[in-house]
C-alpha cells in the first residue's frame, strides 16, 4: 500500500469537499442531485458519511479477517441479504444529516475525520493492512468482493468521488436537467 498516495487522496478530497461548499449558493444546496433522492446539501453529507464509516468498517475487517475464511463469507452474505434495510437507514441517515448539519458543521466533521483518518494510518502496521475479509458487494458500488484494511482507507475517496459526479452545483457534475432516471442512492 502506497499510504503516501491515500494522505494525498484525503487531502485532495477535503480541499474538493471545501471547495463545493464554498462555491455552493443555498439554492444550489437545496438543488435535487443527479441519480440519487438527496439534495446536495444531503449528498455532501452522505459523501462525508464515508469518511465516518472508515473506522468501523477498519474494526470490521480487524475482527472478521481474523476469523476463518468461512465465517467471513457467511458475514458478507448476511450482509448482503440485509441490503433494503441498510439501503434505507443509508438514505434517511444522510437525508437527516444533510437536513440538519449546515456547510459550517459539515466542513468542520470533515476536517476532524480526515485528521483522524491521518493519524490512525500512520499507526496502522503493514501486516493489518494487509489483512482482509470478504464484504457485502451490494451495499455500495465501490465495496469489493475482499477488501483489505488498505482497500478500506481507500474506500471513501473513491465513494466520494462516484458521488462528486452527482452533485448539480454550477460547475459539477451532469446537469439535472438532462432526461437521465434518477437511481436509489
Amino acid at each position: 500500500m502506497d499510504r503516501q498516495a491515500v494522505h494525498d487522496d484525503l487531502e485532495r478530497a477535503r480541499s474538493t469537499f471545501h471547495d463545493l461548499h464554498a462555491q455552493a449558493t443555498p439554492a444550489d444546496l437545496k438543488r435535487r442531485s443527479c441519480g440519487t433522492r438527496w439534495n446536495n446539501q444531503q449528498l455532501l453529507f452522505h459523501m462525508l458519511l464515508g469518511y465516518l464509516i472508515v473506522r468501523a468498517l477498519g474494526n470490521l475487517v480487524r475482527l472478521v479477517g481474523r476469523l476463518p475464511p468461512g465465517v467471513g463469507r457467511a458475514w458478507a452474505r448476511t450482509l448482503n441479504a440485509g441490503t433494503v434495510p441498510f439501503d434505507v437507514v443509508n438514505f434517511l441517515g444522510s437525508w437527516a444529516g444533510g437536513s440538519t448539519l449546515g456547510r459550517r458543521g459539515q466542513t468542520a466533521l470533515f476536517d476532524r475525520v480526515i485528521s483522524a483518518l491521518h493519524r490512525r494510518l500512520d499507526r496502522e502496521a503493514d501486516a493489518d493492512l494487509a489483512r482482509g475479509m470478504p464484504y457485502p458487494t451490494r451495499w455500495d458500488p465501490c465495496f469489493k468482493p475482499y477488501m483489505t484494511l488498505a482497500d478500506v482507507y481507500a474506500f471513501p475517496t473513491q465513494h466520494f468521488d462516484h458521488h462528486r459526479r452527482q452533485l448539480t452545483l454550477e460547475g459539477t457534475g451532469p446537469r439535472w436537467g438532462s432526461r437521465r432516471r434518477p437511481e436509489s442512492p
